[in-house]
């Protein structure tokens, strides 16, 4: 197997971390879960006890959550990381309707596959809203979910208080200046375009993918095939009705950076709003990059 390279790029938001192998000499070996209907995941664990299963973001895979196993193996858990099913270095064939959904329809049968019953669900980015989606549609799952800033987009129009309007103006302003451009220059078959629409709108400005280096470019497109599939012909933020999250018992640990981007601490806010049994934790010093920046 060859060795898979970490991304510090996670799910609808970016910046690149530094490399790490998946499966190097010392690290667990990568194995493959076939979760039916021809869909193949990769995926490694650690430890025994309770099982965590560990859910990365888009432009991504499953060993960005490397520095996070050994920890909690050490801890009595059973931790598990997964590449979802578009992302490297997963070939599996393209769906009609791709999204979050798809991928939390896709934890469940991972979660049946390795036999894990109830589980632990981490999730960064879009894995924690294929996780929202998992804990609000088979709450037979899930133990706990931690949902580290899903972009659950719909969710804005739901901002509760004095931040309802700027909800409102975010969801709008993510299907135009966002959303619609991504998938002109993706039907067009430009995924880079298309990448780079994504990065200079959530940077803020013009030019922000372009700054990057040619290297950190390459690392980010080898996880790019997900927009592939979802921009052509699924949905990238599918809505999520507030009346599911309402329903969701489970604890729910929401952890935000308080450097992120404006609009997933807007989602978070309303998520918290609606959620029954949830915790938020809001680090000060991190950005949409919790885990590099705040490990402990």
């Amino acid at each position: 197997m060859s060795a898979l390279t970490r991304r510090g790029l996670a799910a609808g938001v970016a910046a690149v971390a530094a490399s790490a192998a998946w499966a190097g000499p010392r690290d667990p070996a990568v194995r493959v879960a076939d979760i039916g209907g021809g869909v193949r995941l990769h995926y490694v664990e650690m430890g025994q006890g309770e099982p965590v299963v560990f859910v990365h973001g888009s432009l991504s895979d499953g060993s960005y959550w490397n520095d996070q196993l050994p920890a909690f193996a050490a801890a009595g858990r059973r931790a598990i990381a997964y590449s979802r099913r578009y992302n490297w270095p997963n070939e599996n064939p393209a769906i009609d309707g791709y999204s979050a959904v798809t991928d939390g329809e896709d934890l469940a049968d991972f979660i049946h596959a390795l036999g894990l019953g109830q589980a632990h669900v981490v999730g960064h980015s879009y894995g924690a809203f294929a996780a929202l989606f998992l804990a609000a549609r088979r709450p037979d799952l899930v133990r706990t979910v931690v949902l580290a800033e899903p972009p659950a987009v719909s969710l804005l129009a739901h901002v509760p208080g004095a931040h309802a309007a700027a909800g409102r103006a975010a969801l709008a302003d993510i299907e135009v200046r966002m959303i619609a451009p991504m998938r002109t220059q993706f039907l067009l078959g430009d995924r880079e375009a298309g990448v780079r629409v994504f990065m200079d709108y959530v940077f803020g400005h013009p030019g922000a993918w372009d700054a990057m280096s040619r290297a950190a470019r390459g690392e980010t497109m080898k996880d790019a095939h997900e927009w592939d599939v979802m921009l052509t012909s699924g949905v990238l933020f599918p809505q999520i009705r507030p009346e599911e999250v309402r329903r969701i018992a489970a604890p729910a640990l929401l952890l935000s950076g308080a450097k992120s981007y404006p609009f997933l601490g807007l989602s978070d806010e309303a998520l918290m709003a609606l959620l029954p049994n949830a915790h938020r934790i809001v680090f000060p010093s991190a950005t949409h990059q919790m885990w590099l920046q705040e490990p402990d």
